[in-house]
Parts: structure tokens; sequence; C-alpha cells
């Protein structure tokens, strides 16, 4: 199964930018989507930002890998 976890970008390096998410961070390949700046939120899956996305698209995107979260701790 592949998933792909929105995070907010925080700096643009060339072909690449620094994405955070609750403080982790990582430096993903922004080569696959096209005028993106600090502050918007990107899908990120493999290393590459593989979309752009809004910020309520984000937050529900989390939330329901949240819900998925607790659905699969409570089944072990």
């Amino acid at each position: 199964m592949c998933v792909a976890v929105p995070m907010k970008v925080k700096e643009l390096r060339g072909e690449e930018a620094l994405v955070e998410l609750d403080g982790y961070e990582k430096e993903v390949y922004m080569m696959l989507v096209d005028e993106i700046n600090i502050g918007d939120y990107v899908m990120v899956h493999a290393g590459f930002a593989i979309q752009k996305v809004n910020p309520e698209e984000a937050a529900s995107t989390l939330e329901a890998l949240k819900e998925l979260g607790e659905k699969i701790q409570d089944m072990g």
C-alpha cells in the first residue's frame, strides 16, 4: 500500500525543499510540482512532493490518517 502525507514547505532549495509535519523535517524533491511557495502544503511520497494541496485538504487527510492509525492500534 502506498501512502502520501501532507507536509508544509519550510524552505525551497532549488529542486528540493525542506518540509515539516509535527516537528519532523524532511528534504524532498520538488520536480513533480510547479509553483510552490514557502507555507504551501504538498503531498509527500517516497521522498517526492507529488501534488500541491490546500490547507483544508491537508488537515482533512491528516485527520483521516490519524483515525486509521487509531483503528490499526485497536486491532493489535
